[in-house]
C-alpha cells in the first residue's frame, strides 16, 4: 500500500528551512533538485532520520517504479560510483553544492567520472529484490558533505512544503 502521493505547493520551504527560505535556490542549480524519476512520482516510504547516526532509520525515500524506468540525475553532477553494494547496484552523483545523491537498484548508463546535466538519463531502474518487495521502487538518498543524510524531498525546487496525503479509500 502506497504511503502517499507528493503534491506541490506554491510556498517553498520545508523541515529545517528558515521561514521564507527558498529551497529551490540551491547552489547546485538555480532549479534546485528534481525527482530521479519521470513525474508523477509516488512516495511509498518516506525519509525517517535515526535519532543517532548509528541507529536504524530510513535514510532516503522510496519511489514507486518499474524495472526499466529511466533514472534521471536530480541535479547536475559527476558520477562518483556506479557498482554493486550489498547485492544491489548503486549509482552516486556528487553535485556542485557538495551533496551526494545515491539511487538503487539501477542499471547504470554512465560510469564513474562522467559529468551529467540535471534531468539526464543516468540509467534504468533495476529489477530483483528491493526495499519495496514484492513491488519495485527506486531508493533515493542524499548526503551532505559531512555525510549526514537529509530528506531528498526538502530539496525539490518549487515543491515545498511537501505534503504527504493518505491514499484515497
Amino acid at each position: 500500500m502506497p504511503l502517499a502521493t507528493v503534491v506541490a505547493a506554491d510556498v517553498v520551504a520545508g523541515p529545517g528551512a528558515a521561514p521564507g527560505e527558498r529551497l529551490g535556490a540551491s547552489p547546485a542549480t538555480d532549479r534546485g533538485y528534481t525527482f530521479p524519476l519521470e513525474e508523477p512520482v509516488e512516495v511509498v516510504r518516506a525519509f525517517d532520520a535515526p535519532e543517532e547516526r548509528w541507529l536504524s532509520g530510513h535514510r532516503g525515500v522510496d519511489l514507486r517504479a518499474a524495472p526499466g524506468d529511466p533514472v534521471l540525475a536530480p541535479a547536475p553532477g559527476v558520477v562518483t560510483f556506479a557498482g554493486p553494494v550489498a547485492g544491489r547496484v548503486v549509482l552516486t552523483l556528487r553535485h556542485p553544492d557538495g551533496r551526494r545523491s545515491s539511487v538503487e537498484p539501477v542499471v547504470p548508463g554512465v560510469a564513474a567520472g562522467d559529468a551529467v546535466e540535471q534531468g539526464a538519463v543516468v540509467g534504468q531502474v533495476g529489477g530483483g529484490e528491493t526495499h519495496c518487495a514484492p513491488a519495485t521502487c527506486l531508493h533515493w538518498g542524499v548526503r551532505t558533505p559531512g555525510d549526514a543524510y537529509v530528506d531528498p524531498l526538502t530539496l525539490l525546487a518549487g515543491r515545498g512544503p511537501v505534503v504527504l496525503l493518505p491514499d484515497a479509500p
